[in-house]
């Protein structure tokens, strides 16, 4: 599932392309000023990065200057509300892929996301695989032993998520803000009832071998030993 990063400081807009974006089946983080963008850009692994021009703390400008030189391979579509043609030049000057003026059609962004996308060679092409367990983020298809496994788009994501640390154990608070983009709050138990839920398909009895091991304490690890 690719992943995404919005920044983008005006709230109800940046939760509007988050809530879409995940409709579409892509695995979304928001953040609302630069600094926050550059730190999870560096910090992170994402596909692709949606840049509102205009944020607090450090600017989209500043945020492409800071990325780019670190991540020349990550696609960066900038949005803007300044309607200088000059703007969408600079900004495309310092590392941008492309540019939409603010307003624009949800159908518009989705197209050139995926057009993006496409061209991006860090976006996993080859199915992940731990023992007889496959799952293909292109064809959102998970199987083990050459039996379909029907997930849900979070349990999706949590198992490729596990999948893609195989034998790592990965902490409850990393899988929550992989998975979920939110920090993790001990009062819930939210990443275990979801655990269990990828279990309950991924390790039920018709298969050989439980493959989703738990580590007491701290989280949890997918291996095929």
């Amino acid at each position: 599932m690719p992943q995404v990063l919005v920044a983008e400081d005006d709230v109800p807009l940046g939760n509007f392309l988050r809530r879409h974006l995940e409709s579409e089946s892509y695995n979304v983080k928001l953040v609302q000023d630069g600094e926050l963008a550059a730190e999870a850009v560096t910090r992170d692994k994402y596909h692709l990065l949606i840049l509102d021009l205009n944020m607090p703390k450090m600017d989209g400008l500043a945020v492409l200057h800071h990325v780019r030189p670190k991540q020349p391979q990550l696609p960066i579509l900038v949005l803007t509300a300044r309607t200088q043609v000059e703007d969408r030049v600079l900004s495309l000057d310092s590392g941008a892929d492309d540019c939409m003026l603010k307003p624009f059609s949800f159908s518009e962004l989705t197209a050139r996301v995926r057009a993006l996308l496409r061209r991006n060679p860090y976006l996993p092409g080859n199915p992940l695989q731990v023992g007889d367990l496959i799952l293909d983020s292109r064809e959102y298809r998970v199987e083990r032993a050459g039996k379909r496994i029907n997930l849900s788009a979070k349990e999706f994501a949590l198992l490729e998520y596990l999948m893609r640390n195989a034998h790592q154990t990965v902490t409850r608070a990393m899988i929550m803000e992989h998975v979920w983009n939110m920090p993790f709050d001990n009062s819930t138990n939210l990443v275990d009832v979801y655990v269990k839920y990828v279990r309950d398909k991924v390790d039920n009895p018709e298969f050989s071998a439980p493959m989703i091991r738990t580590v007491r304490g701290v989280g949890y690890v997918i291996s095929d030993n």
